[in-house]
């Protein structure tokens, strides 16, 4: 059943859209810049006032990609030229010279160069983007309109939204970190901090000679938010933290679902280097945090190596002596943003305090309620994880503990200065990014499917590099151990199924899975910021959850793979799609399918999966709902991504292609 639907006290606008994005980060954004170019009107809410998500308003400005795959630069048409044109601001050169990417730049200057690019899509396609800063999606109406509950035929036939400013004569957007305003930015009311405006969106009508029947979807929405709020809203089935264990699933960390581990989020922040001390002022809550800190590992003992990760710009001729990791230390005017794991990282791991609400706390707090929605966050959590990330730079100046590597270990270092103000990096009076990095979100059950009568997902086993050697692994349940044997048996399953073996070998798997529905790639390691284990995560002695962790294989990379479009298609309703971390993947290939080229490539398949449906008039769930089988009209947009430079597969992807070893 879809939820009630409760009318606003009031309405101010009425907007007519073809395409609805709600998420303004680079999923949002690709798929708004494909919806241009097709000369769509494209609508986009976004609850801060920057587009770029990732690169912008989390703060996380420095791209994480694969070697190979930015040596050949095999990216969607969108991606390589933003990471084309931030560099041209710069001169061509990557501004930050930091190490852990090959772009690290300032965050205003993600939106500038994203908005400028969707500006200029805008005019070359003949669309028309309405753009909603500071907006938030309330309500949807949802309606059965065609076909039987349990095949579909729901569909979104309007969306409230409010849209925030400030009262007259109060402090400007972006003075207050998101904690202290974002109840009241969900809220119909004005309030003494905001004025709202109140926004029905709604299908654009059709012209005379598109007039199609109602069971044929007149927009579409897609759901490229930074926790998947539609998803929940709506109700469809998702998941979210820690699956069970299974043969799909075998590193997973617990034998039963365990909603409240997700991976931990990130307050970013800037601070400049100095070439004097500073004098720094201890926060009052800082030794309650302080206790958590730590480099984590000895190579990266000190706050230079810290600092130039991730460093964001560095003043042209810069002078300074070479560091460790292949860049110069720290000089005067450089600046850093800081993403760090035993640092401004907040990892809540039980029913007390995970930042994502699960369904059944969604339902004892009422959001699920008509009129109800707040967002799905808890408040507490947020504020709590900005407290941390604003400890942790005090910690880097002024600390002297270490959680994990001990006494003597860390050293003050005051010659740096937080930068904050509205003309900061970040662009907020507080310093910290509008929003926080989210590593993991609520993620859809996709529609069952052949080979996913529960479900589609896409699994651990889809993409590892693991052997699966392990003792551990030998010692499963012998269903368990055989079942896996035969989820990694590829073009041998058959045999492997009829084997009257009773247990053989677990063989090393050499691709990824190939899925005949792929609309876009990824690649990257799984890799986990994992929740911690007691409550708060900044307890004394607390721990990450135990075997959180056995997915990494050691720090090997997955395999590059594939992004499904049944991945991206929600049970029930039949004009939402999906972009972003919010597809249908498990909580260990979520931790490789959540970084920034990801993102776009999603948000790009999402974008023009849209066009084709409206140009086409077939709802997306029927370009899959044959497969195995061939669908025609599947490879029609498959092959007009592929033309538009929208890859859908890496080079030479095969099923008898088994030697990927190059792709590091």
């Amino acid at each position: 059943m879809a939820p009630a639907y409760s009318a606003p006290v009031r309405l101010d606008r009425t907007l007519e859209c073809e395409l609805l994005i709600a998420g303004g980060g680079l999923a949002g954004s690709a798929a708004a810049y494909e919806g241009l170019l097709a000369g769509r009107t494209v609508c986009m809410t976004e609850i801060t006032d920057w587009v770029g998500g990732q690169i912008s308003s989390q703060g996380t400005s420095a791209l994480d990609e694969r070697p190979t795959q930015r040596r050949r630069l095999f990216f969607a048409r969108g991606y390589l030229s933003f990471r084309d044109r931030i560099l041209a601001v710069y001169g061509g050169v990557d501004p930050g010279n930091c190490w852990v990417s090959s772009h690290c730049f300032l965050p205003r200057d993600g939106h500038a160069v994203l908005w400028e690019k969707l500006q200029e899509a805008e005019v070359k396609g003949g669309g028309t983007l309405i753009w909603l800063p500071n907006t938030v999606i309330k309500e949807l109406e949802i309606a059965q309109v065609g076909g039987p509950p349990t095949a579909g035929g729901e569909q979104i036939q309007g969306v409230i939204a409010i849209q925030h400013r400030p009262q007259p004569n109060t402090p400007p957007l972006n003075t207050e970190p998101l904690s202290q305003t974002i109840t009241d930015a969900y809220t119909y009311a004005d309030s003494s901090r905001f004025q709202k405006t109140i926004i029905r969106l709604v299908p654009k009508p059709p012209t005379p000679d598109r007039v199609r029947s109602p069971d044929i979807p007149a927009w579409y929405v897609i759901d490229a938010t930074e926790t998947g709020e539609l998803i929940a809203l709506a109700d469809v089935p998702y998941r979210l933290g820690i699956d069970a264990r299974s043969p799909w699933e075998p590193s997973a960390a617990s034998e039963t679902p365990f909603p409240y581990c997700t991976q931990g989020f990130t307050y970013t922040f800037a601070m400049e280097a100095m070439a004097d001390p500073q004098p720094q002022t201890m926060p009052d809550f800082y030794p309650q945090y302080a206790p958590y800190y730590s480099f984590e590992q000895s190579r990266f003992a000190r706050v230079e190596d810290l600092f130039t990760y991730r460093r964001i710009y560095s003043p042209p001729g810069q002078q300074a002596p070479m560091g460790r990791f292949g860049v110069m230390d720290p000089a005067p005017g450089d600046i850093s943003m800081q993403n760090w794991t035993w640092g401004n990282d907040y990892r809540p791991g039980t029913a007390k305090d995970n930042l994502i609400l699960s369904r059944n706390q969604l339902q004892a707090s009422g959001q699920l309620q008509p009129g109800r929605w707040l967002g799905g966050l808890r408040v507490e959590t947020l504020r709590k994880g900005e407290e941390a990330a604003i400890g942790f730079y005090y910690w880097l100046v002024a600390g002297t503990t270490d959680s994990q590597l001990g006494e003597g270990v860390k050293k003050p270092d005051p010659r740096y200065r937080y930068l904050a103000g509205l003309e900061s990096p970040m662009g907020t009076a507080h310093g910290l990014s509008k929003y926080p990095y989210m590593r993991e979100v609520r993620r859809i059950i996709g529609r069952p499917a052949w080979g996913h009568p529960d479900g589609f997902t896409i699994h651990e086993v889809d993409i590892t590099q693991n052997p699966f050697a392990d003792t551990y692994y030998q010692q499963l349940p012998p269903s368990l151990y055989r079942s896996l044997g035969v989820a990694l048996s590829g073009i041998e399953t058959i045999p492997r199924i009829q084997s009257n073996q009773p247990l053989e070998p677990i063989r090393l798997r050499h691709r990824a899975s190939i899925y005949p529905d792929s609309v876009g790639i990824g690649h990257y390691a799984i890799d986990f910021h994992p929740c911690m284990t007691e409550h708060p995560p900044e307890k004394p002695g607390n721990t990450e959850r135990a075997s959180v962790r056995r997915a990494e294989v050691g720090g090997k990379v997955a395999y590059p793979y594939q992004i499904p479009l049944r991945a991206m298609i929600p049970q029930r309703i039949d004009n939402l799609l999906v972009a972003g971390k919010a597809i249908a993947t498990s909580t260990i290939a979520a931790a490789s399918y959540r970084v920034h080229s990801f993102e776009w490539s999603s948000g790009a398949a999402a974008g023009v999966t849209a066009d084709f449906a409206l140009t086409e008039g077939i709802p997306p769930y029927q370009l899959v709902d044959d497969l195995p089988r061939p669908e025609p009209k599947l490879e029609e947009l498959q092959k007009r991504l592929v033309q538009q430079g929208n890859p859908i597969a890496f080079p030479n992807t095969s099923i008898f292609n088994n030697d990927w070893s190059e792709w590091q």
